[in-house]
């Protein structure tokens, strides 16, 4: 297994992770069995980095990855956030805070529904507006301080967030959306920044939530309950323009002999050694797909004409609802 290293002399990791969200929500109907057994397929594949969070589910998703890592602790690199609270009695309400008892309280209730005794990498899922940065940092520092945590990272941030932060302690990740059809840390300055302070950056969906596999042409491929049927990118004429991008993406796997999803997980790869994505899925096939594009190899070539598929502008619709989109740290 290919690796990187996470930050500054930081931790060193399996060159792609394993996102577990969508085994527990947002994408369908679950089945556990085949998750947990994607994961030990994992595991043996030699991917160390499992991503999940506290509201995946909300909560289900921590028990599912510390049902499947027991007795296996040891071979994983453990990453779950905090800071997006749900509503149990309207699973389509978000709140988000930093709260520093917020914060303790959060990591307890992982650490215990993981069944560890400490988590590897812990992120703060989405900047709290109403709390000042160093006061959720410090209270995150605490938790490493207590053994409980051992790196630190945050999710969706501003650039200047990260370094008002970076100056409370060491960030070793930022986790932000990166694929081809979604460039904002190249445009926002927040890539600019963790290369400054030289901080990894965890790409998150870079597979487009799929739409980069091919797989998807209809927006009836999904099920009643997939959250992608209200995503503004597969929404009507957004959905059509941007299946022509994946047809052209298409075109350019077959001739470089790979699948779409192998060759957008290698222009991810292709942007800099300080980039580990965590491409989801809850299928031993699809994980064994993944991993088939660390033997992809990308020539300036290749890339230049990539680009020229894909332009940054090229992509129709926003990444998120507005009201998921209010909750990114500009």
């Amino acid at each position: 297994m290919q690796t990187r290293t996470l930050g500054k002399n930081g931790p060193v990791v399996s060159a792609l992770g394993l996102g577990c969200m969508g085994m527990s929500d947002f994408y369908g109907k679950r089945d556990d069995a085949e998750s947990i057994a994607t994961i030990h397929h994992a595991l043996d594949r030699g991917v160390t980095l499992l991503d999940t969070a506290d509201m995946y589910g909300p909560f289900i998703n921590e028990e599912l990855v510390g049902k499947a890592i027991k007795g296996r602790r040891d071979q994983v690199f453990l990453a779950t956030k905090f800071g997006i609270v749900r509503d149990a009695a309207d699973p389509a309400k978000r709140g988000i805070s930093g709260r520093p008892e917020y914060v303790r309280a959060s990591c307890d209730n992982s650490l215990k529904r993981l069944g560890v005794d400490h988590i590897d990498l812990y992120y703060q899922h989405r900047v709290d507006v109403s709390v000042p940065i160093e006061e959720t940092i410090g209270a995150m520092a605490e938790l490493v301080a207590a053994g409980k945590v051992r790196y630190i990272g945050m999710s969706e941030a501003s650039a200047q967030n990260i370094e008002r932060a970076s100056k409370v302690h060491t960030i070793t990740a930022l986790q932000s959306e990166l694929s081809l059809w979604t460039r904002d840390p190249e445009e926002n300055g927040t890539l600019a920044m963790c290369r400054k302070l030289g901080i990894a950056l965890v790409a998150y969906s870079p597979l487009g939530r799929g739409f980069l596999t091919g797989a998807i042409t209809k927006l009836e491929d999904f099920e009643p309950d997939d959250f992608r049927r209200t995503n503004p990118r597969f929404a009507g004429e957004n959905f059509a323009r941007n299946l022509q991008l994946v047809k052209q993406v298409e075109v350019m796997a077959q001739e470089k002999g790979c699948t779409p999803a192998q060759l957008a997980l290698a222009w991810v790869l292709a942007q800099g050694q300080d980039i580990v994505p965590i491409p989801g899925t809850k299928q031993r096939s699809r994980l064994d797909e993944n991993l088939g594009a660390l033997d992809v190899r990308l020539s300036q070539e290749d890339l230049d004409s990539i680009e020229r598929i894909f332009p940054v502008e090229a992509v129709a619709g926003a990444r998120y609802t507005e009201a998921g989109m209010a909750h990114i740290n500009k």
